[in-house]
């Protein structure tokens, strides 16, 4: 069940790339998961910038990295980072032998000059 915060601890995540990446060939630089939902979307660096475009679509205000080692949250309805949250269902980051950017044979040689800043 979704908190009052955005956050359902229960959801798990949608996949270990990014949705609409997976689904249109692309690839990312960092993911983000939906603390609300669960879906896995690519970063604002990425060139599909998707989990910011999940959260316009959708209203989920709040994503976690989705990296290993990373565990912070996100809040795009009041532009914060947070430092900590509830521990989210299984699991909590991509698999560590996936590459970022990723996915591997997706990711174009010159990945670094095409990311949005």
């Amino acid at each position: 069940m979704t908190d009052d915060t955005g956050i359902d601890p229960t959801a798990p995540p949608s996949g270990t790339g990014c949705a609409e990446c997976d689904a249109s060939g692309g690839w990312w630089f960092h993911l983000r998961r939906c603390a609300g939902c669960g879906h896995v979307g690519c970063c604002d660096s990425s060139p599909g910038q998707h989990a910011t475009g999940h959260y316009r679509s959708t209203g989920h205000p709040v994503v976690q990295s989705f990296e290993p080692g990373e565990d912070w949250y996100w809040d795009y309805a009041s532009d914060e980072l947070r430092e900590s949250g509830p521990e989210l269902a299984p699991p909590v980051s991509r698999p560590e032998d996936q590459p970022s950017p990723g996915p591997a044979g997706r990711v174009p040689a010159d990945w670094a000059r095409t990311l949005r800043r």
